[in-house]
């Protein structure tokens, strides 16, 4: 029998009602400003300015929606899936993160057609999308931040029988650290970096130039791992020193190795959660380091190696329990 998912009223509050709430507010915001707004209002722009008009209804609707749902399936997937506070992190600060980023996307070009009599005279977008990606990004920060982690859960039961071993001698001590790296993630991230930047010379729009530095860091943090095992368990860290993914030996049920296909099992690379709540660092495809953990928690980390990882996980696991 699994065990129960922690936290689901704290998950409720924070992953739904919280974004609901906030698409709300911003509804309730545009609706007041009906009275000063164009009709039609500008709901779509290009290069040159607005390019597509409608309704206010026109404009609120799909974002409300679009909100509403990101919303509901990040909370359904930490309410039944949140074992780890990874998983439950990952889904607050997505939802939170979202609905900040589509409100500010819904009222910052409303705000600048107020007092127009015509919504072809509205000015251009791009600052209000630079501050929705900054909210999204405050917010969906703050949002993790305030999840609840997870409570430590030892295990006073030995490693599974069947999972492997490395020999050790009673006194002998061992270390082992391997580097993981993602060349997909590199190109991918490199080539959306320089094409940002082209755009914001062609374009002159300069601010999209924070874009580009804000993609350029976050391809840091997923781009490439230092992965250990020792006496403190496992402990996976980014080039930045974030994300850090720890299994503490004494919350280690089983380690061992799978097979991982990156989009079939986590939908891509880089710090991503999968089936069932799994919490993966996925840099490639192939072998990886699987950590089953007390409390029905499962980490994955693609890594060279993976096999004498596990055998020394699973061994130094089994020292700790008996020391």
């Amino acid at each position: 029998m699994r065990s129960p998912v922690p936290h689901r009223v704290a998950t409720t509050l924070i992953t739904l009602v919280v974004p609901l709430v906030v698409l709300g507010a911003a509804v309730l915001v545009a609706l007041s400003w009906s009275a000063d707004l164009p009709d039609p209002v500008a709901v779509h722009w290009g290069t040159d300015g607005p390019a597509g008009f409608g309704t206010l209804a026109s404009a609120i609707v799909p974002i409300v929606v679009v909100g509403a749902l990101l919303a509901m399936g990040a909370w359904a997937l930490a309410f039944l899936a949140g074992h780890s506070a990874s998983t439950r992190r990952i889904a607050a600060g997505s939802s939170v993160g979202m609905s900040a980023f589509l409100g500010v996307v819904l009222l910052g070009p409303l705000d600048a057609q107020r007092g127009l009599a015509d919504a072809t005279q509205a000015s251009g977008v791009t600052t209000s999308l630079l501050v929705a990606i900054a909210a999204g990004i405050a917010a969906g920060a703050v949002a993790a931040l305030v999840t609840p982690g997870d409570a430590d859960q030892p295990s006073t039961r030995p490693v599974a029988a069947d999972a492997p071993r490395l020999a050790l001698a009673g006194s002998e001590r061992a270390v082992w650290h391997r580097s993981a790296f993602s060349r997909s993630t590199l190109v991918v991230g490199v080539a959306a970096v320089l094409v940002i930047l082209v755009l914001t010379v062609v374009t002159r729009v300069w601010p999209l130039g924070l874009l580009a530095v804000l993609l350029a860091v976050l391809l840091l943090t997923m781009v490439a791992f230092d992965v250990t095992v020792d006496e403190r368990g496992l402990v996976a860290r980014g080039l930045l020193g974030w994300p850090t993914l720890r299994v503490p030996l004494a919350e280690v049920v089983a380690a061992g190795v799978t097979t991982v296909q990156p989009m079939k099992d986590f939908g891509g690379w880089g710090y991503r959660l999968g089936r069932g709540g799994r919490t993966g660092i996925v840099l490639r495809g192939g072998d990886a380091l699987e950590v089953r953990r007390t409390g029905d928690r499962v980490a994955v980390i693609t890594v060279d190696d993976a096999e004498t990882g596990a055998a020394l996980l699973n061994t130094l696991a089994d020292r700790a329990r008996t020391a």
